[in-house]
């Protein structure tokens, strides 16, 4: 776990609320790998017959990669600010988790310019790789 991150109230880092809140806390952070960690609950909204749907998946990389921008704004002392996906491409789901199960979620930066990042996201539980997908996201100025 990356130092300091054990403190931060995740709702502090995402524009989301509950119950629309995807990940539990941000366990990892570098310039280049965010990592948060989420316990599928039964009263997730995303949650049917057990399981956790594909999109609880997709939404759960997305604040991800919300929760890692707001990381950045905090750190400098700035706004949290919006970031819009402009791209989901190779979204594959091998297994959607049940309840009860935890998720960990990795980003890894591929490349950023100007306003736009591109991401390679991978959901796993335990050494299980669950999902992955390749993101774009445009950050508000």
């Amino acid at each position: 776990m990356t130092s300091g991150l054990e403190n931060i109230n995740v709702l502090d880092l995402l524009p989301q609320r509950p119950p629309f809140v995807m990940i539990d806390r941000l366990v990892h952070y570098d310039p280049v790998v965010t990592v948060s960690m989420l316990e599928v609950r039964k009263d997730n909204i995303f949650v049917d017959d057990g399981l956790f749907s594909t999109a609880g998946l997709n939404e759960n990389i997305a604040q991800t990669c919300a929760a890692r921008m707001g990381y950045i704004s905090l750190s400098r002392n700035d706004r949290v600010k919006l970031g819009f996906i402009g791209a989901v491409s190779n979204f594959h789901v091998l297994r959607c988790p049940a309840v009860g199960q935890v998720l960990t979620t990795r980003i890894e930066v591929i490349e950023e310019v100007f306003q736009i990042t591109l991401v390679h996201a991978t959901v796993c539980c335990g050494d299980e790789l669950l999902a992955e997908t390749d993101l774009k996201i445009a950050l508000e100025d």
